[in-house]
Formats: C-alpha cells, structure tokens, sequence
C-alpha cells in the first residue's frame, strides 16, 4: 500500500507544471446563489466581449488566466437567474478577485431549496454548516457519508465496525434516532425506530451536490423534530451542461470502485437528465468485511412554463457486505495499548488472546467441499466465498423515488409538493439453534466443518443453521408547502406531512449447513410434524407486520425588514402503530380465535419553535432561537413485538432548547467566524417495561423521569489570507450530563401477595456517552498553482465516555462515570490536481486520500457493560468492549471529465 501510495504522488508532482509569472493577470472568486449562499456550479463567467470566459467548479469557483491589466468588465450568468456585471481593476501579475451572488429569476429554480428548508447566510437564524460538493468529492474519498462531518463542530461520526454503510452520526450527544436525515427534502430515518441505515444510500455520495447540517431544532419546518439536528443532504440538480464523467478509484484491501455519470444539459430549455451508476467491490479492512455493491441515480427535470417545473429523483444502492458487528475487549485487539491505558486490569489477558487490529468475530472458515448454497431474496445463490462463510453479512435494496412540482399560483402564492415512494426488501444474517463454537480464537466463533458434520448425520435434522432476519417494506408519502406573501416584510406558509408504512419482519432459513430441513416450532398454525419442517426459504422463529401511519402540519411565519429576519413555527404530529403476528394467535392455544394484533390509538405530539437574526453591519450579524418539542414514542416503545402486548398511556418525550449566535464576515470573504452556544434538555426519555396484569395478561408501563441536560459552545473559522493558502477551524465544547435519578412504583401482578413493584435508578451527574464531548478540527488547504489542490486535516477528540443503558444502573452504589474513552488526534491528507494537458475535449483529474496518516491507534467506539469473573465492574479500561479507529488507508484514482 505504501509503495502504491509513493508511486501515485511521485507521479502527480512529475505532472505538475513549472509555471512563470505572467505579465497578465488573474480574475478568481466565486458565484454563489443570492438567497442561500449555496455554491452555483456550471455558471458562466465571462469578459465584457463575450470571447474569454470559463464555468464555476462545483464549489462555485473560477479562474480567468491571461487577463489584461486594467479596467475589465466581468459578467456571471446561469439560466434561471439574473445575469450580473461587475467591473473590476486587474492588476498585472496578481490573482485579482471578484465575487458574484446571483438572484433567482424564476420561481421554480429555488423549489428543492426551500421544499428542504435550507438555512440562508445572515438570514436564517440557527447553527449550520455547509458541505458543497467541492468538500464532498476533496474529502470523502468514497467512505460512508456520514464521515465527511467529522470536522463540523458537535458532530461525531465513525465506521463502527467497519462494514460498508454501517457507519453511525451523533450531533450534540444525540444519535440518529435524535437527528432528522433527509434527501431532497424527504425525511429517510426507519418508521419504526427512527434509526438511519447508511448502506441503503451507499450511491448517495457521489449524486450528492451538498449536504447542510442545521444543529438543534433546526429552521426544518416538517413535523418531524430534529432535536440534535437535521443532516440534509441535496443531490446533483438536472439543467447543468451536458457532459460525461467517469472515475476510477483504487484503495487499501482491494477498494475498486467505477462511477459513471451522463448530463444531457437543458434541451430545447424544457427537459434535463442527470444519469449516475456506480460499481464498487472490495475486501474490506476487518476480516471479512468485504463489499459487493452497485448504486443508481438518476434525476430529470421538466420547466413547463414559467411557474411550473417537473423533477422525478431515483437513488438506489443495492448491496451485500460482511459485517463486524461485535465489540471485543482491546487486549483482542491490541494488548500492548490495552497495557499503556491507566486503570486496565491486566486479568483481562487471562480471558482472550491477541487477534490483530483487524479481528473480526463474525465469520469462520469452511471445507472447500462444502458447497451448500444459500437463500436470499427469494431465490438460491452461490456463497459470496467457497472458503468462508459470514456469520453476520447483511444485503439490502431500498430504491426512493421522488416526484416534484413546483408552481407559482400567484405573484403572492407558491406550492411546492413532493410524492415520494421507498420500497426495500433485505436484511441480516445469523445462526439459529444449536451451532458448534471454535473456542481457540480469541473469542467464540462459528465451527461450520464441525456444525455441518452434525447436520449431516443427524436423522432428525440440522440441529443449527443460518438465518436470515429479513424486513421488507414499503411507505408512501406526501409533503405539501404553501408560501404566501402578504406583502414585501412577511411570509406565511402551512404545510402537510403525510406517510404510511408496512414492514414486514421474519426469519427464514438461509443455509441448512449439511441438513435436509430444520425443526421449528415457533409458529403455533403449523399442526403437523411436516409443517414443522422447513427447508430453504422457509419462515422460522417469527413473523409480523407492522404498520405505522404518520399525519403532521405546520404554520410558519417569517418576517424580514431592513436588519431584522425573524420567524415563528408551530407543528403537530399524530402516529398510530399497528401489529400483526402470522405465528401467535389471538388467544393462546385457540386456533380458532384468529392471528395476534394489537392497535394503538392516535398518539400525538408537537412542536413550538421560533427565533431571530439582526444584521448589526455588513460584516457581523447575531441570532437566537428556542423550542419546546414534544415527541411520540417509537413503534418499540409502545408494542412489544415479541407478544402483542400494547402500552396503555405511552408518555412522550420532551425537550426544550435555546440557541444563541454570533458570525462575522469581512467583506473580501477572507476572514468568516461563526460562534453558538446551545442549550437543550431532555425529558422524560423514553422506557416501557413488561407487567403482568390483574387478570394474568401481559401488559407494558413506561417509566419516566429520565433527564439529561446537553449544553455547549461551538465555533467555525475559515481565514484565506491570500488565494492560495486557506485555513478552516472548528471546535466544540459540551456537557452533556444526566440531571436525576429516577424512582417509579408500579401494580405488577406477578403473584397474589406482591402487587408493587419499585424501580430506582442512580444517574444523576452522569456524563452522557458514546461522542466526545469536546472536539477539534484544523485544515490546512494549499493551492501553489492553478489546479493543484493540497489539505491536511488534524482531528483532535476528548471527554468521549463509554455508552451505556442508563436504565441499567439500578445499584445505588454504582454511582461512577462510565469509561472515558482516552484522548486521540488523527490527520488526513487530500490531494487532487487538475492536468493542464489532456485529450482534446477531454479534462483529466487526479486525487488521493490518506486516512489516518500517522497510523494512530485509538478507541474510536466504546460500551461500558463488560464484566469478567475476576475482579470487579470499575467502568475502567478493561470492563469496556469497543471498536478501535481504521489504521491508515488510502484511496485514490482519477476522472476523466468530456
């Protein structure tokens, strides 16, 4: 790897022009929309006489060589805005810079902006942050999008395991059940649970023409309520000239990947078509955690008149990969850094041996005779290896489809509507029923040679297999806006978010490992011995449906005079779940009485939020928001999905939050500074416990009174004291602590004589866990000459404690912290060039990531719930299970842009 790495940059640098100084000189800046401060991509800047010109990068930006000294005309133009002229004084052998902001000419350019409520520079008043495509492709270097956050302030993203798509995000102490994920605009955290699965959006990243992460409640004006925040991710609009690229990537452990995209530009200015297809394989850095992906997008648009514009989005990512999905103790990993941490008890080394910073837990290897094949997405296939088989791999397809129509009714009345549909079907795999263990690797593996050597003679048969655990789902949806101007310093809009889903979740058997069929006796409709017996494909262990139907509206008002932007929103949500069990019937033991259900009533929620931001100059601008949130609860909260059994009074959660800012902005763009500090408390987290009822029926209570109280300070610089040189600063400060302990008594009818039942849990003090609470980023960006382009990012993290249910701390004199995780810094280093020689018509690019440069060893992920025979639970080093950071990788490639 090192070798290719030296090879690649020797060659990039050989490739790089000796170039003298001009007696010309140089016209730079960049074009950004007038009402976002977005990037403007593909615009056309050019001189006064029409003859010397170029298009903006994705960032926006733009060079003009070879300028001649003096008074010089410079125009902006893209279809749909207002074409500007500046003059400018060019001075010979200087990068003399102009900047443009273009406002929107016809209303239905701006229509997945504002359907997606994107934050406004000095405008809108909350903590955001911008990542343009520039940053996108320069940074990301094809890992999961999530990973592209690591240097916002607050937000705390990493590989988990290390799996494809199965990174995680954190923004604030809150975790993506806590965060709204959207993609041009609709809402794509799970129904059930509010979970984010990165892996359906696998090709998102590189359809991905920005992603804004707005912090706290958010401007988001839809009914579902961000608490840390909103992550909203735009993908590549149609209407860009036409052209075609193609680009290839190489990485560490066999990374392939090949994208293809095809813009047809606006024809017969009415119809575009954006076309992207990805190809990506490899064998993954943990063991086993290979990829077999492909992705789609495609959009297209169609300007009917005017007033009218049609857009049609499809993102789709079909994939399989290896999983790692549990945490081992770090001796596992490294016992030699597991020594160095204070407070690691040493016993541990007695329980596990060393397996490498790469071990994996989920697989094992198998006998090439072995050629049983394996069941998914209902149909048999070849195993991924004839070497191996993955105890976890998961494989998944959820296409989303988006219609869009954007229309002006009036010069005061604007609808922006979108129907969306997302349908998948895919899962998880894992053992069932008696599987042999290999107990000489570091931990317990699967034995399949000896599992199917079982198998295989038993007369009764496999006596463990593979399963698979399968969700397949489908939801539509629609999300209707109305903006109406009452006159030129206030808008109002209302709106409409409406959603259904059905998911249905089973196991089914995936591989018999060496059997004919596999005894299952979960479903209490199979009456005979051979209905018990199932093969290939066959349901086992469960199989229900749920539904959830989700309605929500909202009014908003916003106000805007001279320095003064303010607005106010009030929203509600009702959501009604409902539970269908294929293998339980109504009443136990009747056949007769029918399948398990269960239905809840409408469950309720709200939100009120509201705030303002004063221009005090053109150079500083201060806001302030607040909020009060009251949220239902999920699906798993109110049904327990094992029985059927339904909560009577599920208790919403609530939170209140404060925000207050400051961003300053020199006018040359030179210097910009943006400070926050935040306030949120949460309350009444959710827990629903199992009762038994008077009547001997089970039934679930929820226990509240948890609290936790999320504070801090946040702050983002960027300073380019001259063209080629740009420095980007970010940094977070938190305290996220847990406010009370909690006390419930509740009837609990487990036997005649004992009808109360008393739960106390100790949690006051305790810091929140599973994201550093104080983190650091600094870039450094050179641009030596024209087209080359080098950045070096430090990531610095610290007061990052261990996660923990804080449910479970139920001993009064279990009062200490969980593990705090030790402090790590980490860098990366982007390059990219632009060849100044190529095939005619034909541009040529080349890049290249190293990820972790220094080859760091740190915790990156860690849960504090081990406990070992031995010695005591002291929440140190040694009674945490956790996922080291990936060591150093590299990705790297070209494009080929015509």
């Amino acid at each position: 790897m090192k070798r290719t790495l030296i090879l690649f940059i020797i060659l990039m640098l050989a490739l790089v022009p000796i170039t003298a100084f001009a007696q010309t000189g140089t016209i730079a800046g960049k074009v950004t929309i007038e009402k976002t401060g977005d990037p403007l991509p593909n615009a056309a800047v050019f001189l006064g006489d029409a003859k010397t010109g170029t298009y903006t990068q994705q960032d926006g930006s733009f060079i003009l060589k070879n300028v001649a000294a003096g008074s010089q005309e410079v125009t902006a133009s893209f279809m749909g805005y207002k074409q500007q002229t500046k003059e400018i004084m060019v001075s010979a052998n200087e990068t003399n810079i102009v900047n443009f902001a273009l406002e929107i000419e016809l209303i239905s350019i701006e229509g997945i902006a504002v359907v997606s409520d994107r934050a406004t520079v000095r405008e809108t008043p909350v903590a955001f942050t911008d990542i343009d495509k520039e940053k996108m492709e320069s940074q990301l270097g094809s890992r999961d999008i999530p990973l592209v956050l690591v240097s916002t302030p607050s937000v705390y993203s990493t590989v988990s395991g290390g799996g494809a798509g199965d990174a995680r995000i954190n923004v604030r102490g809150f975790d993506q059940r806590n965060v709204s994920v959207m993609i041009n605009g609709v809402p794509v955290n799970d129904m059930e649970n509010g979970w984010v699965y990165w892996s359906n959006w696998d090709g998102v990243g590189d359809a991905t023409s920005s992603i804004q992460v707005q912090r706290g409640l958010s401007a988001v004006n839809l009914a579902t309520p961000s608490i840390g925040g909103t992550m909203n991710i735009i993908t590549d609009p149609t209407g860009k000239r036409a052209g075609t690229k193609f680009k290839q990537e190489y990485g560490t452990a066999g990374f392939l990947k090949s994208t293809l995209s095809i813009d047809t530009g606006l024809l017969n200015d009415k119809f575009a078509l954006s076309l992207t297809g990805v190809r990506k394989s490899g064998d993954g850095l943990a063991d086993k955690t290979w990829t077999d992906a492909w992705a789609y997008y495609l959009s297209s648009s169609y300007i009917i008149n005017d007033n009218n514009k049609l857009e049609f989005y499809a993102v789709g990512a079909p994939q399989r990969h290896g999983q790692n999905l549990y945490m081992q103790n770090i001796a596992v990993y490294d016992r030699d850094y597991a020594k160095d941490l204070d407070g690691y008890d040493e016993a541990a080394f007695d329980q596990y041996s060393e397996g490498g910073r790469y071990y994996n837990q989920n697989w094992g290897p198998v006998s090439n005779k072995y050629r049983g094949q394996q069941w998914w997405d209902g149909k048999l296939h070849n195993r991924y290896a004839e070497n191996f088989i993955n105890e976890r791999e998961n494989y998944y397809h959820k296409p989303q489809i988006n219609l869009n129509w954007y229309t002006k009714l009036s010069e005061k009345l604007n609808l922006y509507s979108i129907i969306y549909y997302s349908g998948g079907k895919g899962g998880g795999t894992g053992t069932l029923g008696s599987i042999r263990w290999n107990y000489s690797t570091p931990t317990r593996t699967a034995d399949w040679d000896a599992t199917i050597a079982i198998n295989d003679t038993c007369s009764t048969g496999s006596k463990g297999i593979l399963r698979n655990s399968v969700n397949s789902q489908w939801s539509i949806g629609l999300i209707s806006k109305a903006y109406y101007t009452i006159n030129e310093d206030f808008q109002t809009s209302v709106g409409i978010d409406w959603r259904t889903a059905e998911i249905d979740h089973f196991r089914e058997v995936r591989d018999l490992l060496g059997g004919d069929y596999y005894i299952d006796n979960s479903n209490e409709f199979d009456t005979t011995a051979e209905d018990k017996m199932k093969v290939l494909g066959d349901k086992v262990a469960y199989h229900f449906t749920n539904t959830v139907d989700w309605m929500g509206g909202y009014w908003q008002g916003e106000y805007s005079k001279e320095a003064v932007t303010a607005y106010l929103m009030g929203g509600m949500s009702a959501i009604k779940y409902t539970y269908l069990n294929h293998f339980k019937s109504a009443v136990e033991d009747d056949l007769d009485s029918g399948k398990l259900e269960a239905e809840t009533d409408w469950i309720t929620g709200y939100q009120v939020k509201g705030g303002s931001s004063y221009r005090i100059n053109e150079y500083l601008d201060a806001y302030g928001n607040a909020g009060y949130v009251s949220k239902v609860p999920i699906f798993d909260d109110v049904i327990d999905d094992g029985n059927g059994t339904k909560a009577d009074d599920p208790k919403n959660e609530k939170f209140t939050a404060f925000e207050a800012g400051l961003n300053y902005t020199t006018l040359d763009e030179k210097l910009g500074v943006k400070s926050n500090f935040y306030f949120t408390n949460w309350q009444d987290k959710s827990r629903s416990i199992g009762i038994n009822e008077e009547d001997g029926s089970e039934g679930l209570i929820f226990i509240s009174g948890m609290d936790s109280r999320h504070m801090g300070f946040e702050f983002e610089t960027n300073y380019r004291p001259v063209y080629l040189v740009q420095f980007d600063l970010a940094a977070s400060i938190g305290e996220w602590i847990y406010t009370d302990d909690v006390s419930a008594t509740y009837d609990n009818y487990d036997s005649p004589s004992d009808q109360k039942d008393t739960l106390n849990i100790y949690v006051k003090d305790l810091k929140v866990g599973n994201a550093p609470q104080t983190q650091f980023s600094l870039g450094t960006t050179l641009m030596p000459i024209d087209g080359l382009k080098a950045q070096l990012v430090m990531l610095h993290f610290m007061d990052h404690y261990a996660d923990f249910n804080a449910f479970d701390r139920d001993d009064p004199d279990d009062t200490e912290q969980s593990w705090k995780l030790p402090d790590y810094t980490k860098f990366d280093l982007h390059v990219s060039y632009d060849l100044p020689v190529g095939l005619k018509g034909v541009d040529i690019s080349l890049f290249a990531h190293l990820f972790n440069v220094f080859d760091a060893v740190f915790v990156q992920d860690a849960v504090d719930n081990s406990s070992y025979n031995g010695w005591d639970h002291d929440h140190d080093a040694d009674d945490a299970e956790v996922y080291l950071g990936l060591p150093r990788t590299f990705n790297a490639g070209f494009q080929l842009s015509f």
